[in-house]
């Protein structure tokens, strides 16, 4: 037995120092993966751009090296590195090793920050003492001081010596994140270009550039600005054909989130315009990107409804009985940039893909109202485009609402008296672990499976006609075909839909399956493997996961039946067919090939095809179907220069096939 550990008053301990980040970085960083590496850069651009948006220094250098370390130049005022009288300690033990510890806090009172994206001291310490390394070089008040950290401990105390370009200020930092604190330290190009236009995007004027090393000392550099910020950003992704002008708001005021609670400013920049060609809402708070909104997005959700449903309605918009619009039918036309600022902020988390703050919220949605009310009056034919285009939306998701409810009942409806499918044919059993569906084509395999099958577990599905090619059809013609729904209703299980347009008609439930395999049982003949292939893709794009998790197969049908004597053979191909020939060498002997399902006997399609001791099922497995639905796009979709790439590669090996008689 194991021995018991004890538990009292001296096993309460505390982490310190550089363990506090190194033994939990998720709790600063969100993660202790790449996402949490990614976030630690973050941290330390951060405060450059602090330093530009106050007005120090216009131009912030990102560079990624192929080492994996990153290094951030500024041209700010410098950190205060010297010795702190006030706090009797140097000031690079605070900002370089001590959480909670910068010159930020007194931003409300007129300090040093009035809009700062870090705010709680964290960020430097934190990814200092996630490092393998760190190296500072600062410019500052006249003297450059350099700083070497190594895993959290600085190494050879602080170096400082005379600069005589004074105006020449800033900061370099480099790093390298340490693989001992995250699991992942390879941070992709894109993070970095991603990131550095966003912070373009909302700090207008700054200039990002961003080096990244493709070879030794070799540099690909990318540069981001933009002169007027969001409004030019909105002009980019509208270009020349958007629905209504662009327009770009400001306000500026004091706020509080409770009664009880101090007031603090907040500053707010919109950009937008209104588009039938794309849609797109972002938001941003001192400079951070806002991934899941919050307040913003609380705020554009209220003032745009508020303001559009009222003009709707004073214009006399709406239908007789019609429903109020909501915010999904605006947004499907909105291209909106929100920039905001204040001197108090409540985020979410550390991560800061959030705000919660209500006085924000509340100075968001009067301002909104407010612009969009003048904007109507002072725009009456852009007012009269927007709310057109917005009944529009509203109409058209009605209805795909309509569609989607009575395809859902439609696709998913039980299997009594009121929902029966022509010449479908059950099986007795109710045991979904046994029960099989052959899936066969035409009236003529119908009667011949019949009469072979068994009837306590296998069951038979007809298809009438030609099954619709759904590799090129949408899904509005797909769901259209009866036969196609038909055979969605006998499965049972619904539909997967993986376009994002179409998410909303995902009704798929394994669970409801009601067959154990499913199979495709054709002619082997050149229209019985096109109505196979058609089969397959269709099962392919509306339920993946039946071929996912096995559920389908294709019977294989044999292509020679050979009689000698009393004996009977099956050929299921060519090579078999001469392996029989072989033996049956000197004997007298018939052949027959198999002329369609259809002919068959019942004895015969027992044996061969339904009985499970001695059919042959191939089961199709997903690489299987996927290359099926290629070499379909290639021989019957659009891709033209693939059909004419592939008949002259392989042309002339179906020369012996064809048909010149």
């Amino acid at each position: 037995m194991a021995k018991k550990q004890n538990y009292g008053n001296e096993s309460i301990t505390s982490l310190k120092g550089a363990d506090r980040v190194r033994l939990r970085p998720a709790v600063i960083f969100g993660s202790d993966g790449l996402d949490g590496c990614e976030h630690a850069i973050f941290e330390i651009l951060s405060n450059s751009i602090d330093e530009a948006r106050q007005g120090y220094g216009k131009e912030i250098t990102v560079t990624r090296f192929l080492d994996q370390s990153i290094e951030v130049e500024d041209h700010g005022r410098g950190i205060p590195v010297d010795f702190n009288k006030r706090e009797n300690r140097y000031n690079w033990e605070l900002v370089f090793c001590e959480m909670y510890a910068g010159g930020k806090y007194n931003n409300n009172d007129g300090g040093n920050y009035d809009f700062s994206l870090g705010l709680n001291g964290l960020g430097l310490c934190a990814t200092q003492y996630a490092s393998e390394y760190m190296d500072a070089d600062i410019r500052y008040d006249g003297f450059r001081y350099t700083l070497h950290f190594e895993r959290g401990e600085n190494v050879g105390g602080l170096k400082k010596e005379p600069y005589a370009k004074k105006k020449d200020t800033g900061s370099v930092i480099r790093w390298k994140p340490d693989l001992k604190v995250f699991t992942d330290i390879a941070v992709p190009v894109e993070y970095y270009t991603d990131t550095l236009r966003r912070q373009a995007i909302v700090n207008a004027g700054v200039k990002f550039i961003f080096k990244n090393e493709v070879a030794p000392k070799k540099f690909e550099t990318t540069v981001f600005c933009y002169e007027n910020g969001i409004e030019d950003h909105v002009r980019e992704l509208c270009g020349d054909d958007a629905m209504t002008s662009v327009q770009f708001w400001q306000s500026e005021k004091r706020v509080r989130d409770r009664e009880d609670l101090p007031l603090y400013n907040v500053k707010i920049n919109v950009a937008l315009a209104f588009s039938n060609r794309l849609h797109l809402t972002e938001y941003y708070h001192n400079s951070s990107w806002l991934e899941y909104g919050g307040a913003p997005d609380k705020a554009v959700q209220n003032a745009f409804v508020y303001q559009i449903d009222a003009y709707l309605k004073q214009n006399g918009k709406y239908n007789k009985s019609e429903s109020k619009i909501k915010f999904q039918d605006i947004e499907d036309c909105l291209v909106l940039v929100m920039s905001s600022f204040s001197t108090m902020t409540s985020y979410e988390n550390q991560t800061k893909k959030a705000i919660n703050n209500k006085g924000i919220q509340e100075a968001m949605v009067e301002m909104l109202r407010h612009n969009l009310e003048v904007y109507f009056i002072e725009n009456p034919m852009e007012a009269e485009k927007i709310g057109a285009q917005v009944l529009i939306n509203k109409r058209s998701r009605e209805d795909a609402e309509r569609t989607r409810l009575n395809l859902k009942g439609k696709l998913t409806a039980k299997m009594d008296i009121t929902g029966r499918v022509a010449k479908f044919v059950d099986c007795r059993s109710k045991d979904t672990a046994e029960r099989e569906i052959f899936i066969v084509e035409g009236d003529s395999a119908l009667g011949a499976v019949k009469q072979a099958r068994d009837p306590n577990y296998q069951a038979i599905m007809p298809i009438r006609g030609k099954i619709l090619n759904c590799l090129k059809a949408d899904y509005d013609k797909i769901f259209k075909s009866e036969i196609i729904t038909d055979l969605i209703k006998v499965l049972g299980c619904g539909v997967q839909v993986k376009t994002k347009a179409n998410k909303s008609l995902a009704t798929f439930d394994m669970d409801n399956l009601r067959w154990s395999k499913i199979i495709l049982c054709t002619d082997a003949d050149v229209d019985g493997f096109h109505i196979r292939t058609m089969l397959l893709t269709m099962l392919y794009r509306l339920t993946p996961d039946l071929i996912e998790q096995n559920k389908v197969f294709i019977a294989e049908s044999p292509l020679y039946e050979i009689t000698s004597k009393d004996k009977t053979f099956f050929a299921y191909n060519e090579r078999e067919k001469e392996q029989f020939l072989e033996e049956l060498k000197g004997q007298k002997y018939t052949i027959q090939r198999s002329k369609g399902l259809g002919e068959n006997d019942p004895d015969m399609m027992n044996l061969t095809t339904m009985n499970p001791k001695t059919r042959r099922l191939i089961q199709v497995k997903p690489g299987d179907a996927e290359r099926t639905a290629q070499m379909f796009d290639i021989l019957l979709g659009d891709n033209l220069n693939g059909r004419k790439d592939y008949i002259a590669e392989h042309g002339s090996e179906y020369m012996d096939d064809l048909d010149v008689s």
